[in-house]
């Protein structure tokens, strides 16, 4: 932000970037073992402007909007824009929509934020840490005004709740601009006392008034700060993996803390079954713990804190590292062939076999095999020589060791040459063929038919044909074979034509279906029309048609030609008489009435916008129209906004202050933008103008009335340069910048 006035002041805000770590030697981080936040002011999420979230309180005015000097207001964004301010969201990783504390600063040093952390443990060390940013963009308006940018400089302070006991407090030196922003987190240890569990956290402006002195502070968080506790075993290793085979076992832990952070200690041993939830060990406070009974898994740590109280509290100690015990289940014992022997590898937790099975015999006849007894532990020899086969009469045997089978010779007698019809059977008592069979029966013939036997096939031959079934029917005619005369007779009738059709229908017979086919549709003739219709007026509909001497029946149940409706929507009529007929169909949609939603002054020009859309026309005096919603170079005046639809009549209103100031003036005589001018004012309830130049003097001003200036001041002409006004509309103060140009 370019400042040159002495009211325009420091502005604080709270944001969100990851940036490095800038050591103060008045401030500090935890050296040892820091906790997870037991206190976080992040400033909530949300669009736009709210008031401070929880504890949290100031003594600075809610803006909503842009802060002016001794006001704030909490956004999710800065006002990056035409400030000379870098354009940045808050600083919380994964915070949808952050939001952060602005706060234009009072141009004297004074505390700006102020909130209260309950909840805390009695004599136990915290880090209190918050993020800060430098808002200026280096080497923008201020660094070229005299003595360049103002830095940034906030000194933090803990009290005790009574707020008369300092508790710590550390100042961040000054934190001058950078091009890109860059997040810079501040850190400050303190111990709370016996009985305490609540401080007051009070933040404070260093700084000067001026260009400059702008800054963001974020992530306000309180952590408890701890030693880090190593824990080994009398091996020196913190993880231990055992066999069940070598339980009960027993071994000593200790802990040792490494002196970062804790001046007293007191101790308490836990046990868990799954490294989550941890149970107390009772009596064991020290240092040390032997485990003389070790049989299943689980993990051990020691909860170490400044005081006994603590030790009951997670948010008031501190944990060791995690000691844990890994007991393999070692399997039952494998079931062993009879020459084998199985031992338990500790190593491995498992069982280890050995041993052979005794060699199996040789020397067998083919039919025998061996079979391994695991009762006697020997092999067993089975087998007997496969029996001699049944032979055919004319067959002989021998037995074959190599292929372990009895071979079979000789050779059937061979079969005799039969007729046809004849078949063969081998009679094993007397070791010849049997024939035996008979030929075929004649078979029974139709009268057009002849026969003869087939020595091939072994059947009788049919051969004739039936006299062709007699064609060009007509399809109700049928045909049937006379075996008497050997030929087809032919009968049937045609079917009745159909009587009584309608005036439209026609008759044609159907040689395939072999029916009377009446077709023919009513004459109906269809149209469909689209209308619009004004909001709020009515609008005729005609029934329209070629028929002559129609009769008609409307959706509304009116029977007229015409018929008159005021609203949008579907309307059918049927026109008839009595053989053709017509339907039609009116779309009848509505145009709605325009609906003003916004008036905008922009400018010198005045931009209005409606919810709806439309074919709509715009007015200043509701006669002249124009088909765009914007008028430009429009005098600051009172009007009254008229807008319509070009097709409709009715008129919506609206009345508008017009409200716009100049962005320079040129008061060199050429008669043209000769006064730099602030006019309309004489339409609010109260007013008041004030231009300054760069140094904060008061030139001009004026209260309840428009303001003109010729650009002098004293009767003398002020040179080309940028000049301030503040005007205040009713309470609402905007602050903006104008240029003189000679």
């Amino acid at each position: 932000m370019k400042k040159y006035l002495p009211f325009l002041n420091l502005i604080l805000i709270f944001s969100t970037f990851l940036s490095p770590k800038i050591a103060n030697a008045q401030l500090g981080f935890c050296s040892g073992n820091s906790g997870a936040p037991i206190f976080t002011e992040n400033f909530g999420t949300g669009i736009g402007s709210s008031t401070l979230p929880g504890a949290g309180t100031t003594g600075y005015t809610y803006a909503n909007g842009f802060p002016g000097d001794g006001f704030y207001t909490v956004r999710n964004g800065s006002f990056g824009n035409g400030f000379d301010w870098h354009q940045t969201e808050d600083h919380t990783v994964g915070d949808t929509e952050g939001k952060f504390l602005i706060v234009n600063a009072s141009f004297s040093s004074d505390e700006f934020y102020r909130t209260t952390v309950s909840g805390l443990c009695e004599t136990t060390t915290y880090e209190f840490s918050a993020w800060l940013l430098n808002l200026v963009i280096a080497n923008s308006f201020c660094s070229t005004t005299p003595g360049g940018t103002i830095p940034i400089n906030v000194s933090f302070e803990i009290w005790d709740t009574t707020d008369t006991n300092l508790l710590a407090i550390g100042n961040t030196g000054n934190i001058t601009e950078w091009i890109t922003p860059i997040w810079q987190q501040f850190g400050l240890i303190f111990q709370t006392q016996p009985g305490q569990t609540s401080v007051i956290l009070k933040m404070i402006n260093n700084g000067v008034g001026g260009c400059g002195n702008d800054l963001a502070i974020d992530d306000i968080d309180f952590k408890t700060c701890g030693d880090f506790i190593f824990i080994s075993d009398t091996a020196n290793v913190d993880t231990l993996s055992l066999c069940s085979s070598q339980t009960p076992y027993a071994t000593t832990l200790t802990v040792t803390p490494d002196g970062s952070v804790f001046n007293t200690y007191f101790y308490q041993w836990e046990t868990s079954p799954d490294g989550i939830t941890w149970t107390d060990i009772a009596g064991e406070t020290t240092p040390n713990i032997t485990l003389a009974n070790i049989t299943s898994s689980g993990f051990y740590r020691a909860k170490v804190a400044e005081s006994a109280v603590n030790l009951g509290n997670t948010s008031c100690n501190v944990a060791s590292e995690i000691y844990e015990v890994i007991v393999n289940q070692l399997p039952a014992a494998p079931s062993i062939e009879c020459w084998e022997t199985a031992t338990i590898n500790d190593t491995t937790c498992s069982w280890e076999v050995t041993g052979t099975q005794p060699t199996q015999p040789t020397g067998l006849e083919c039919w025998e095999t061996t079979t391994f007894n695991n009762t006697t532990c020997v092999w067993y020899v089975t087998g007997n020589q496969p029996a001699q086969p049944t032979l055919e009469c004319w067959e002989t045997t021998t037995f074959n060791n190599t292929i372990c089978a009895w071979e079979i010779t000789g050779t059937q007698p061979l079969q005799p040459i039969l007729e046809c019809w004849e078949t063969t059977t081998f009679n094993n008592t007397i070791c010849v063929w049997d024939i035996t069979g008979t030929q075929p029966s004649q078979p029974t013939l139709e009268c057009w038919e002849t026969v003869t036997f087939n020595n091939a096939t072994c059947i009788w031959d049919v051969t004739g044909t039936q006299p062709t079934q007699p064609t060009g029917l007509a399809c109700w005619e049928t045909t049937i074979f006379n075996n008497t005369t050997c030929i087809w007779d032919v009968t049937g009738t045609q079917p009745t034509q159909p009587t009584g059709l309608e005036c439209w229908e026609i008759e044609i017979f159907n040689d395939v279906t072999c029916l009377w086919e009446v077709s023919g549709d009513q004459p109906i003739n269809t149209t469909e029309e689209t209308l619009d219709i004004c909001e709020n007026e009515a609008l005729d509909l005609q029934a329209v048609s070629t028929i002559i001497n129609p009769t008609y029946l409307w959706s509304t149940t009116e029977t007229t030609e015409f018929i008159t409706i005021d609203q949008s929507g579907v309307y059918t009529v049927e026109i008839t008489d009595g053989c053709s007929t017509t339907n039609s169909t009116f779309n009848v949609e509505q145009i709605d009435n325009p609906i003003i939603s916004t008036v905008q002054s922009l400018g010198n020009s005045i931009v209005i916008t409606t919810s709806n859309s439309g074919n709509f026309e715009y007015s200043l005096d509701g006669s002249s129209f124009q088909s765009s919603n914007i008028f430009e170079d429009i005098d600051s005046e009172q009007y009254t906004i008229y807008v319509k639809n070009q097709d409709c009549d009715t008129l919506v209103t609206s009345p508008f202050i017009h409200f716009y100031i100049s962005q320079f003036f040129t008061p060199n005589g050429d008669t043209e933008n000769e006064t730099f001018d602030i006019t309309g004012l004489e339409f609010y309830q109260s007013s008041e103008v004030q231009i300054f130049d760069r140094y904060g003097k008061l030139l001009k001003s004026a209260r309840n009335v428009s303001l003109s200036w010729d650009g002098t001041y004293n009767g003398n002409l002020l040179p080309t340069n940028d000049y301030w006004y503040v005007v205040i509309i009713e309470g609402q103060r905007r602050v903006g910048h104008f240029t003189l140009k000679r």
